[in-house]
């Protein structure tokens, strides 16, 4: 199996926290993103989490990828991600038993997580280890991005703190709905419009620059008594 060529390294890093961000652009894993940013706390926690499972197991897929038959790939993947989640979930529980309580079975399910599957099969099974960490290290990155981009407004707002701690006062009347599921849907909505709204602001000059170049070239590429005629006319 050959090696296709793709984006430089550095693209494949930075691509998944922000223009192929998993949770923002292909709204991918949105189960764990709704359920588990009530708290800065539990968001880092499961991003970091998710982030881990996704480079251990795009690296040893991508190790393995010319060994597995093609009939049972989609298995042997399943196979690996569970294996790095029960580590994980054991790391927690023996290092964050509190959290580990709070996310419950979310931790479990990271292993029929649509993110992780979906870069093993798409970028691990044919790209090098080094490519695959890269990429992997990338969306996970963007998706641990997301949780606490929604993880920190619901639990100001929710309950006033941020990591416990109160930071809006006595007199602060908690916004309850936002520790609630109206509260993750509200939020991933507002980042969905930014997201979606800034991707059009850059859009519109990258197509007028498209189309200006495009215009230049048809110019140059006119004969040279087409463009004389016209300037006379003009």
């Amino acid at each position: 199996m050959t090696t296709a060529p793709g984006p430089a390294p550095q693209e494949l890093l930075l691509r998944g926290i922000w223009r192929e961000n998993p949770v923002l652009v292909t709204t991918l894993g949105l189960c764990p993103t709704l359920a588990v940013t009530n708290s800065i706390a539990n968001s880092l926690t499961m991003g970091i989490a998710t982030l881990c499972v996704l480079v251990c197991s795009s690296v040893l897929v991508s190790s393995a990828r010319k060994y597995v038959p093609n009939q049972v790939r989609i298995s042997t993947y399943i196979l690996i991600i569970a294996t790095f989640v029960t580590l994980a979930d054991m790391v927690l529980e023996a290092i964050v038993p509190v959290i580990h309580k709070a996310l419950g079975a979310f931790i479990a399910l990271i292993v029929v997580n649509c993110i992780i599957l979906g870069r093993q099969e798409a970028f691990a099974s044919k790209n090098t280890v080094g490519r695959s960490a890269l990429d992997a290290l990338g969306v996970g990155a963007g998706f641990t991005l997301t949780l606490l981009l929604m993880g920190a407004p619901r639990e100001l707002l929710g309950a006033g703190s941020l990591l416990g701690y109160n930071v809006m006062g006595p007199h602060f009347e908690p916004w309850v709905i936002m520790i609630l599921p109206p509260g993750g849907f509200l939020m991933i909505g507002l980042l969905l419009i930014g997201k979606n709204w800034w991707a059009l602001r850059t859009a519109q000059p990258k197509a007028e620059r498209i189309a200006a170049m495009a215009a230049a070239r048809a110019a140059a590429a006119r004969p040279a008594h087409a463009r004389t005629r016209e300037g006379a006319l003009v």
